[in-house]
């Protein structure tokens, strides 16, 4: 079967964009319940031509990766439409997510990557469309090195004309708020058309480089605790809450000055 005729008999997923538009906004008010901030690097935005095949790919270090994918879609990719895979024993538990682009691929099985390589092939032939991957394929900490990925991101570096693989690195630390801060930051991306014509070995080690040294980066800002170099994309609720927010409110109140629930005075931002 040539591998046109393969792309024929896999049916492309379906990523609705008016529903897409509807769970963006409900994921905006999500994360500003459980976050104090979302933020990305101010010299990693991402800057990538609209006609080409995207893979954006991840590090895995919490459940909450796909979604921050979606959101950062909403907020930077309005324009093109954004898939990923998911695991299919949870999407069939899930399947309102096929409605916005997901598709199920079995785990650990040659089926399965096979399923996902056809189908992720599909994908990127669409004009502007984005493939959303946690490249790690498990859970890992941040800080673990050396980063190692799964081959299926290699194998599409190779079979697929003209793609450009886009790091991101991800990071949940808590600061000095009540909440954590979702820290994100892309990296340079990388154009298969300027690269020579690589082994799938050679790929997923160039790619696992760049991955690591995206989330090297990040880590050293995460550590350094300093927002400003990072803009807000949603700025959740600050404070550490409980009896703490009431004395400092109380305090406001007798000396005559605003309360400002972040934990952070206002000279230390």
């Amino acid at each position: 079967m040539s591998q046109h005729d393969a792309h024929e008999s896999v049916k492309p997923p379906v990523c609705s964009r008016r529903l897409r538009a509807l769970f963006a906004r409900y994921l905006r008010r999500y994360f500003a319940r459980h976050f104090n901030a979302v933020r990305i690097a101010r010299d990693g935005l991402p800057a990538t031509r609209l006609d080409r095949p995207l893979i954006i790919y991840s590090n895995h270090p919490s459940w909450w990766d796909p979604i921050v994918g979606m959101l950062l879609a909403d907020v930077f990719f309005k324009e093109r439409e954004t898939y990923g895979p998911m695991d299919a024993d949870a999407l069939n538990k899930y399947p309102f997510f096929r409605r916005l682009g997901v598709f199920g691929v079995e785990r650990g099985t040659w089926h399965g990557a096979a399923q996902f390589l056809r189908t992720a092939e599909v994908v990127l032939d669409r004009p502007g469309a984005i493939l959303y991957l946690t490249a790690e394929g498990e859970f890992r900490d941040p800080r673990r090195r050396p980063v190692t990925l799964q081959a299926g991101l290699a194998h599409l570096m190779r079979r697929v004309d003209g793609v450009v693989a886009l790091p991101l690195a991800l990071e949940y630390p808590f600061w000095t708020e009540r909440l954590p801060e979702t820290l994100v930051r892309f990296g340079t991306p990388i154009d298969s058309e300027q690269v020579a014509r690589l082994s799938v070995r050679d790929w997923s080690t160039s790619l696992a480089e760049a991955l690591e040294a995206t989330m090297g980066q990040l880590a050293v800002e995460a550590q350094a605790r300093d927002p400003s170099v990072f803009h807000s994309i949603i700025g959740g609720g600050g404070g550490v809450g409980g009896v703490y927010d009431v004395w400092r409110r109380a305090k406001a109140r007798l000396t005559g000055k605003p309360f400002d629930a972040a934990h952070m005075e206002m000279g230390e931002r």
